[in-house]
């Protein structure tokens, strides 16, 4: 079994919240990684609300958890029954009264935006939150280009060879376009989400347009935008804000808009090995968005992503903004030997940043003068983590 990183850093929520929320994507491995959690935890209990019997399980909620309250519960799906946030409140300051303080329950969500506000509203001060993103350059043995290609999403990348990785994300596509989507109150064809996804793809890295893609859709802007908001609070899309500091200067100010999976941006595009993909135009913006992905997700806890840019031609394409108000600013290249951009450095006196580096595929780290280092992505993911 893959071994997540992330795994700890619950167990020490665990041991020190009465609640713990741990959200990702479909199929990212949330599951997986609670069970195992589960198995070190004696008599816990899981329970997934997307199965029938589960969630009968729960008709009388109250009267079902209180046989229950000296052990772990893990709820799986929960986003699918919001009111249960309301009792699991109760049930906390219950078991709080009986002299437990952590540790009793593991609520598992892929809905990033509900889940927050129903668990922020009934559940504040008693939960801890994680993320998990798809495997990273730091977890698996597979070479950086074997997980570029297929993305981090586990059953995808482990796959036996590139034809049933493809097939599989083309059925995790499809799920979501003919079922996920949908539930989550899309009113549109699976068509024209599918056109949608894939403009995405084709534009990866780039600030959002939403009146060209309306455009080319044939629906509104806000309708776009409630696309796009809802890719984003499923967890498959990214937002990167821009940064705005006051330099005097003309600023780009629409956001970024990342497809969050390599894999998928790959799967959307039909492209089926290393090959097509090293030869295909979106090879560079895939790449940034893979870096970007793997870079925030080593990011320590509190950290604020960012991108810069300016109408006359400096441009940062991840600024990091860790918790000491630190900026490290980031530069992706896909070639294996690396220019530092004049845009680049001229961004970088313009934000101040404290550490600035480009990210390519080589192996070894090397300075580029100006204080800027050459990198190679685990590295700097290395250095992120030793910043937590």
């Amino acid at each position: 079994m893959l071994q997540r990183r992330w795994k700890e850093p619950i167990k020490q929520d665990l041991a020190t919240f009465p609640s713990v929320v741990l959200l990702g994507p479909r199929q990212v491995g949330k599951t997986t990684l609670a069970r195992d959690l589960a198995g070190e935890v004696p008599r816990s209990v899981y329970l997934d609300l997307e199965d029938p019997a589960d969630a009968a399980r729960l008709t009388n909620t109250r009267s079902y958890l209180d046989m229950y309250r000296d052990r772990l519960v893990i709820l799986d799906e929960v986003q699918r029954m919001p009111d249960l946030f309301r009792v699991l409140r109760g049930q906390i300051d219950a078991r709080r009264r009986d002299g437990r303080a952590s540790g009793h329950f593991l609520l598992l969500g892929s809905a990033s935006g509900a889940l927050l506000r129903q668990s922020a509203e009934s559940l504040a001060g008693r939960v801890a939150y994680h993320e998990l993103p798809g495997l990273d350059g730091l977890e698996t043995s597979y070479d950086l280009n074997r997980l570029w290609l297929r993305g981090g999403f586990p059953d995808s990348l482990t796959a036996a060879g590139d034809r049933n990785s493809l097939r599989w994300r083309t059925n995790f596509i499809r799920t979501h376009l003919e079922r996920d989507l949908p539930q989550s109150g899309l009113r549109a064809s699976s068509e024209t989400l599918r056109r949608f996804w894939t403009m995405l793809s084709h534009r990866q890295a780039a600030t959002l347009n939403a009146a060209e893609l309306a455009r080319s859709l044939g629906v509104s802007a806000p309708t776009v935008n409630r696309y796009a908001d809802t890719l984003v609070d499923m967890m498959l899309a990214r937002r990167v804000q821009p940064y705005f500091v006051n330099v005097g200067k003309r600023l780009v100010k629409a956001p970024k808009l990342f497809v969050r999976d390599s894999g998928v941006v790959h799967a959307l595009l039909n492209i089926r090995t290393l090959d097509d993909l090293l030869g295909h135009p979106v090879v560079g913006a895939s790449w940034e968005g893979f870096v970007v992905e793997n870079l925030i997700g080593a990011a320590p806890d509190g950290t604020d992503a960012f991108f810069y840019r300016t109408r006359s031609g400096a441009e940062i394409d991840l600024l990091l903004l860790l918790p000491g108000q630190e900026l490290w600013a980031v530069e992706v290249k896909r070639s294996s030997a690396p220019r530092v951009p004049r845009g680049f450095r001229v961004a970088i006196e313009d934000v101040d940043a404290v550490r600035s580096f480009v990210v390519y595929p080589g192996r070894e780290s090397y300075p580029l003068g100006d204080g800027i280092t050459a990198i190679p992505l685990p590295a700097l993911m290395e250095l992120l983590i030793g910043q937590s």
